[in-house]
Parts: structure tokens; C-alpha cells; sequence
């Protein structure tokens, strides 16, 4: 059995599906939305290369090591981009939430927020994990105060750690939360999502 059994993750109008090959043409107009393979800090797939962008992560799934979803508007069923557990490590009880992305129209919403919430609660409260973490390109501002925005915490920056689409080399911030953490931080997150509701 793997630590990470398939499962749709809903609340808050969206909708976390299994990525699968069904989802490739929502992808494929996601990734569009904002031309987001242009930018050099990110891993979005130009939208030919999206049915082999999912097959790699079916490949991780088939492994052991990612978990892919595909995020979806709960009303419409519109693709709006994917996100994934990956380096998960059941032996230690830890994930990485990471490889996310949305289309361009819905970044700065609500989308983001309640696609973590639903996936640290995962997480946290049916995985039982003991430590969620993050990782992103020391360049990725935006990511970094979207990760910081969760509540978690930043650990440190590996130098040198991984290769960019463009084949620099980049630095990875590094960020995590506890479990013991995680209540505060769902209430933050709720607190969020209903202000959004509101307005």
C-alpha cells in the first residue's frame, strides 16, 4: 500500500483530482493562460508537452515519490493548474507539497489557499504527518510569500541545488511546518477563505 493512496481532496470551490491523462487538454489551456512555460523559475510544461508532463508524473506516482493533482473549479470543472505531494518519505511521516502552478487568470485568488488547506489537512489529519515541506527557487519571490503566507516556516537555502529550464543553477529555499503547527496555521487559512467569501 502507498503512504499516498489516490483520493480527491474537495472544499472552498475547488476540487483536487488524480492527475490523469483525462485532464491533458485543461492542462494544456491552463499552462496557456499566461504563457507560464516562459517563465525561467518554474516547471510548467508548454502546452505540446503536457501529456508527457503527466506521464512523468504517473511514472513518480507508479514510484512512490509524487503524488500529482490536477486542481480544478468545483462548479465548472475548469483545469485551473496542478500542485503535488513529492520526496515523500513515510518513514519519517514528512511530504513536500510543491511542482504548483496555476493558470495566469487565477493567481492572487483564493484558488491557492484552499488548494493547501485541503492538502496540509490531508496531510496532517489523515496521513498523520509529522513535518509538511516546501521548496522553491530562491528567485521565486511570489512563491516564497504564497509559502510564508501558509504559515510555514523557512529552514534554510541550499546553494547549488538544482538545475533551471534554462540550465542556470539555481538555490533552493527550503521552508516547513510541524504538526503541532498546524492548527494555527488552519485557522489562519480558514480566516482567509472566508474573508474571501465574503468580499
Amino acid at each position: 500500500m502507498a503512504f499516498v493512496e489516490p483520493v480527491t481532496l474537495q472544499g472552498h470551490d475547488v476540487r483536487l483530482e488524480p492527475l490523469a491523462l483525462a485532464h491533458e487538454a485543461g492542462l494544456a489551456a491552463a499552462a496557456a493562460d499566461g504563457e507560464l512555460w516562459k517563465l525561467r523559475i518554474t516547471s510548467v510544461p508548454e502546452p505540446q508537452d503536457t501529456r508527457a508532463y503527466i506521464e512523468t508524473a504517473l511514472t513518480m506516482r507508479e514510484a512512490g515519490s509524487r503524488f500529482a493533482f490536477a486542481v480544478l473549479d468545483d462548479a465548472t470543472g475548469r483545469v485551473l493548474g496542478s500542485t503535488s505531494y513529492h520526496d515523500i518519505l513515510p518513514a519519517v511521516r514528512r511530504v513536500e507539497i510543491g511542482y504548483t502552478w496555476y493558470a495566469q487568470s487565477v493567481q492572487r485568488t483564493h484558488v491557492n489557499t484552499a488548494a493547501k488547506l485541503l492538502m496540509m489537512g490531508h496531510a496532517f489529519d489523515t496521513l498523520a504527518c509529522h513535518v509538511v515541506g516546501w521548496r522553491t527557487d530562491n528567485y521565486n519571490f511570489a512563491s516564497q510569500r504564497a509559502i510564508e503566507r501558509l504559515g510555514a516556516r523557512k529552514d534554510g537555502v541550499i546553494r547549488g541545488h538544482a538545475l533551471r529550464r534554462d540550465g542556470t543553477i539555481r538555490d533552493t529555499v527550503m521552508y516547513s511546518m510541524r504538526a503541532g503547527e498546524w492548527p494555527e496555521a488552519r485557522a489562519q487559512l480558514l480566516y482567509l477563505l472566508e474573508r474571501h467569501a465574503l468580499a
